[in-house]
């Protein structure tokens, strides 16, 4: 694909090293944005859009039901997991491969236990008021160790659109406002230190996350999974496609 030659390991280390390292340890989330450039961010947005307008998009779901709450009253968004190497995932599949490289060169300055991934849920609200409450992605250890947004949305206007996705980072009484823009990348840590919500949505909005594991994290928590299930699935090590789906209620 043409429009990835602008993209150097140099500039991804740089990138990593004076930009996103210091900034997750300082504050808790680093934001990028410029990422792929017109080109490259455009043919994402265009095979996510593809997505959502086959009908490949489904409704959220939620780590545990709660008896006469709703679903849609505490997330609103329509979702799909891919691997990147389905057809017509081409551009997913390279921003994949780049935040892949991205995450490993911080590897090193953030412990050099995360070793493996998620698949990508590649997620649309509507539009219609849409949001999520604020939760926590991993309050229970399930090995998530960082959360990777990349936003798809050009000329959003928080004012008028919402869906600004905002951020309670733990011990302190602010927050951090992140709007969704185009070629937008986030990245912050996944546990109880970074509560966050995605605000109404009053325009389509959409996103790509992956989830990097913290490989022992991840371990205990799959072993503890096989004693209370009584199964062996992903024995092998491997991550689940989804990282609530094989997991208990709350994690």
């Amino acid at each position: 694909m043409p429009f990835i030659e602008h993209v150097s390991d140099t500039d991804l280390e740089r990138l990593a090293l004076e930009r996103v390292v210091p900034s997750l340890l300082a504050h808790g989330f680093s934001c990028v944005d410029g990422l792929l450039g017109d080109l490259a961010g455009g043919a994402v947005l265009d095979q996510v859009k593809e997505m959502h307008r086959s009908g490949v998009l489904q409704d959220g779901r939620l780590a545990g039901s709660v008896p006469g709450i709703h679903r849609r009253s505490i997330r609103g968004d329509k979702i799909a997991w891919v691997s990147g190497t389905e057809r017509g995932c081409e551009a997913i599949s390279f921003l994949l491969n780049l935040i892949d490289k991205l995450i490993s060169m911080c590897a090193n300055r953030l412990g050099n236990t995360i070793r493996e991934r998620s698949k990508a849920m590649v997620a649309c609200y509507p539009g219609n008021g849409a949001g999520y409450v604020k939760h926590v992605d991993n309050p229970n250890c399930d090995g998530r160790r960082i959360t990777c947004i990349y936003y798809l949305n050009k000329n959003w206007n928080a004012k008028e659109n919402g869906g600004v996705l905002r951020i309670f980072p733990e011990g302190t009484s602010c927050v951090a406002d992140i709007q969704p823009l185009f070629d937008r990348l986030l990245f912050f840590w996944s546990d109880r230190r970074n509560p966050h919500e995605v605000q109404p949505c009053y325009a389509t909005r959409y996103a790509i996350t992956v989830w990097y594991f913290d490989s022992e994290e991840r371990a205990e928590a799959k072993r503890r999974f096989r004693d209370l299930t009584g199964t062996h699935t992903h024995s092998r090590g491997t991550a689940p496609a989804d990282p609530e789906e094989t997991l208990p209620p709350g994690v």
